[in-house]
């Protein structure tokens, strides 16, 4: 074998970032994908001076060879590609990490369909994070081209020689060190190449087995995929999951090149909304599982892939985070995610209603955190409500639609305008209403946050025509105090929070009942229960509440004032601890509700004379403890203590109650 050449490899560390250290992988296996770009890379540049007429003949079907050899402990990645003369060896190899894929672009930028990977061009020497020894072997697809060989043991050295290869093209041979032997198992290589090479547009074969899927469903066009492409899609990328709700395909070539495929995954109440699942690539190589950059922060429970060679991926995250680039494709991917909702709202009300329960995380947490999209999404966001319209009817089935290429529009699908769910739940924005109640509360929003523990509550308001918002979910707490600042002309109250003056009847709250004390109603049953519960944090209030069927109205509520339970909700978070139910509470009595009359009836004389306690009394006594049991445990449960004393109260009560 003749030498051709020995030398040093030159490094040109001013025109690269200083990445060939170990420090820049944080895994070892990122040399196959860096081998494997390099080889697509090389292929591609043969389809374009291929288009251009310098190649004499057909260039055949592309194709990149894995080879293992166990004994010898080798790798080696194979491409029929554009191959390298000497002269390119030297220039793109010796010259560290002086890529020629953008010398090579400007040479054929015109056809700029035919995109080079080069991006990973310095990867190559990544290789030598497991590789003792690294043999090139390339033969160019210029005529007269002479095959050469180069090898490197990892030191500023190189061997540049003749070689003995007959085909066009690259084969890169790597020794591997004796810590990195699992490298040349195919079960390893077959799970690499699924993980970085999958999509791929050239066939990767090991031991005649093609391992890569090359179909990459976002650089197709929307027009010519159906719903189940993007749900196959999507159960490969995420495997064992349900299928999503719906999906946005990204396509822009201005002012940046980006493809993508979004999803919208049914979430669970203990999702972690700052985890990232969107699969990063570039130019169909793979590069992280998430894209945190990338992604505006609100949008990190979304699923799929995002595509773009614009991305500077070889730079540290800060600077990631901080390139004007990136910054500009995570604003238009958060306006694509906002067009398409509100497409959705106008165009499938009921496939937007139907997906509001998970959707509905991802908009009211952009809007609380981005206030572009709360002005995009702002006019959207639902509430499900009490309010029910005698013209509402049942909801079609829904149709996800996709964006089409041109113009981004959406292909359209008839949709009816009923605001309620398959199971029958009406939906309404807040300025519907705002507007449907401007009559009855003007301004003023009575909510719920828990369906079951408030339901008393909530229904003592739709008995008397308050309209009540379930704003029930984990984001809720801060977005109510968002909408506040929001509009700032609104009151919103917790339906636990206080009695609206519509809910109470005050004429018999002020009804009098003794002529020789002069007391009302109201002013006994206040003392009566003051005295039994005798809890100085407890303030007791006496209101006749509006029924026409009063003993549908519950004998006693608790309501926890609006500023003093957030106060409490507030430190709780601080504190990283579960908020406590408040010993400072309002214990509201209704004095119109049978039991409360047939109590004062009890207690008459029995239990203000000064000295004992008649039986009458002491049974007025336990009714008060009681109702006032009843009250606590329709806002929260009780602990142990708690429920063993109710339950000997109770037994006590029904005991007096069943004496002869």
């Amino acid at each position: 074998m003749t030498v051709l050449e020995q030398g040093q490899i030159t490094i040109h560390t001013e025109n690269i970032f200083p990445i060939i250290k170990k420090s820049l992988y944080t895994d070892h296996e990122i040399f196959l994908r860096e081998l494997v770009s390099n080889a697509v890379d090389a292929i591609q540049k043969l389809k374009m001076v291929s288009y251009s007429g310098e190649v004499d003949g057909d260039v055949g079907e592309p194709e990149i060879t894995i080879s293992l050899d166990k004994n010898n402990q080798t790798l080696s990645v194979s491409d029929n590609g554009i191959g390298m003369t000497a002269e390119e060896v030297k220039k793109y190899i010796n010259q560290v990490a002086f890529s020629s894929a953008e010398e090579f672009i400007q040479k054929y930028q015109k056809d700029a369909d035919q995109q080079i990977i080069g991006h990973f061009g310095l990867g190559f020497y990544s290789c030598f994070m497991v590789a003792k020894n690294v043999e090139i072997d390339t033969l160019s697809y210029q005529a007269g081209a002479e095959a050469v060989h180069w090898s490197c043991d990892g030191s500023p050295q190189f061997e540049l020689s003749e070689s003995s290869r007959k085909e066009r093209g690259t084969t890169i041979t790597l020794t591997l060190q004796d810590e990195e032997t699992e490298y040349v198992e195919p079960a390893r290589i077959r799970q690499l190449v699924k993980k970085y090479c999958d999509f791929m547009p050239v066939p990767i074969k090991l031991d005649g087995e093609e391992l890569n899927q090359h179909k990459a469903l976002w650089k197709q066009s929307p027009r010519d995929l159906k719903d189940e492409d993007y749900l196959e899609f999507y159960r490969y990328l995420y495997p064992f999951q349900e299928d999503p709700l719906l999906w946005v395909h990204l396509k822009t070539d201005y002012p940046f090149l980006l493809n993508g495929i979004l999803y919208f995954p049914k979430l669970k109440p203990d999702v972690d909304v700052t985890k990232g699942h969107i699969k990063l690539f570039c130019n169909q190589v793979f590069v992280s599982d998430n894209c945190e950059e990338v992604i505006p922060n609100f949008l990190m429970p979304l699923r799929g892939v995002i595509d773009s060679p614009d991305i500077p991926i070889n730079v540290s995250r800060s600077a990631l985070t901080n390139d004007r680039t990136v910054r500009r494709i995570a604003d238009f991917i958060a306006k694509k995610i906002a067009d398409r909702l509100n497409q959705l709202y106008t165009e499938q009300r009921q496939d937007y209603i139907r997906c509001w329960q998970d959707v509905g995380t991802f908009v009211k947490f952009g809007a609380l955190n981005n206030d572009k999209f709360k002005k995009q999404v702002e006019d959207i966001i639902l509430y499900r409500t009490t309010y029910s319209a005698d013209s509402a009817s049942k909801p079609k089935t829904p149709e996800v639609e996709v964006q089409s290429q041109e113009d981004d529009a959406w292909q359209e699908v008839s949709s009816g305008e009923v605001n309620q769910d398959e199971q029958g739940r009406t939906y309404t924005t807040l300025k519907e209403y705002l507007d449907r109640n401007k009559a009855k509360h003007e301004n003023h929003v009575f909510y719920c946050t828990d369906e079951a523990a408030q339901a008393t509550y909530v229904e003592l308001h739709k008995n008397q025509g308050l309209e009540v918002l379930y704003m029930d979910s984990f984001i809720d707490t801060h977005f109510i105090s968002f909408l506040e600042q929001e509009y700032s002309d609104v009151k919103f109250s917790r339906v636990d929070s206080e009695l609206d003056n519509t809910l109470v009847d005050q004429d018999k709250a002020a009804d009098i009942v003794d002529p020789k004390t002069n007391k009302t109603r109201s002013e006994l049953v206040k003392e009566l229960f003051e005295q039994a519960i005798n809890k100085s944090k407890v303030n007791v209030k006496t209101q006749a509440l509006k029924s026409d069927d009063p003993q549908g109205t519950p004998p006693a509520m608790v309501l926890l004032p609006e500023a003093m339970r957030r106060l409490q909700d507030m430190t709780a978070l601080l504190q990283q601890q579960a908020a406590q139910f408040p010993e400072e509470h309002i214990l509201v009595v209704n004095t119109a509700h049978p039991l409360i009359e047939n109590l004062v009836e009890i207690s008459q004389g029995s239990i203000v004379q000064g000295v004992g306690q008649s039986p009458s009394g002491e049974l007025a006594n336990l009714i008060c403890q009681h109702v006032y049991d009843l009250a606590l445990m329709a806002q929260r449960g009780f602990d142990a203590n708690g429920m063993k004393a109710f339950v000997e109260r109770s037994n006590q009560v029904l005991t007096r109650l069943t004496a002869k």
